[in-house]
């Protein structure tokens, strides 16, 4: 789910989102997840958490999450799923680009589907890169922009798109932002893109490990 300032409302998007994306799960979706939180401990923070399908996937090894959401729908849903989470999982109001956290204060930070839509994608990692103790790690399952005629395409369509689907835009290319911000990326692998099992033609799916130099 994209960030927009606390209180900023997209409800018929944030409720079409948050009745479709469990069937993601089926398809593949909760085995992206839990490769995304794999190994993960101590101080997680998650930006725009949307309706909380991570936080079920989150190892025993972390201590705590602080799951950011700016759409109130979404933020009562990802309420309920805090409370069946097996570790301890606080849900606020909040954007990427204002992270409400001390310098240097954070073990990792988990971005699931939301810098293709936060207001600015640069503003919203330096936050990250900002938080993250020195040896952090930022954890990411993003779609950017295709090669080729695809790619073409998604730029083509984007206006359109950024218009109703809450601010989503189909066409960043947010894994090279992560390195222009200072952080290492350590693994970058393409994911297929599936609901209920059938493969979806679509931008990349990438998902992602960097981390701030010591």
């Amino acid at each position: 789910m994209g960030q927009h300032p606390p209180g900023h409302r997209h409800p018929i998007f944030a409720r079409v989102y948050g009745a479709l994306a469990p069937l993601t799960e089926v398809g593949g979706g909760a085995r992206a997840r839990r490769e995304l939180l794999l190994g993960l401990r101590g101080s997680v923070v998650e930006l725009g958490c949307g309706s909380g399908l991570n936080f079920r996937h989150y190892p025993g090894a972390v201590s705590r999450v602080t799951a950011l959401e700016p759409e109130p729908m979404l933020r009562r849903l990802a309420h309920r799923a805090a409370r069946r989470a097996r570790v301890r999982v606080e849900v606020l109001a909040g954007v990427a680009e204002h992270l409400p956290f001390p310098d240097g204060s954070q073990d990792a930070v988990v971005s699931a589907l939301v810098l293709c839509s936060v207001d600015d994608l640069a503003g919203s990692l330096k936050e990250v890169r900002r938080v993250l103790r020195p040896g952090g790690e930022f954890r990411f399952l993003e779609h950017v922009r295709g090669p080729g005629v695809g790619g073409a395409l998604e730029d083509l369509l984007d206006p359109l798109w950024s218009r109703i689907a809450g601010g989503c835009h189909l066409n960043r290319e947010s894994d090279l932002e992560v390195a222009r911000v200072g952080l290492r990326v350590e693994e970058l692998r393409e994911l297929g893109t599936t609901v209920l099992g059938i493969p979806l033609p679509g931008p990349r799916m990438l998902l992602g490990a960097a981390r701030l130099p010591l």
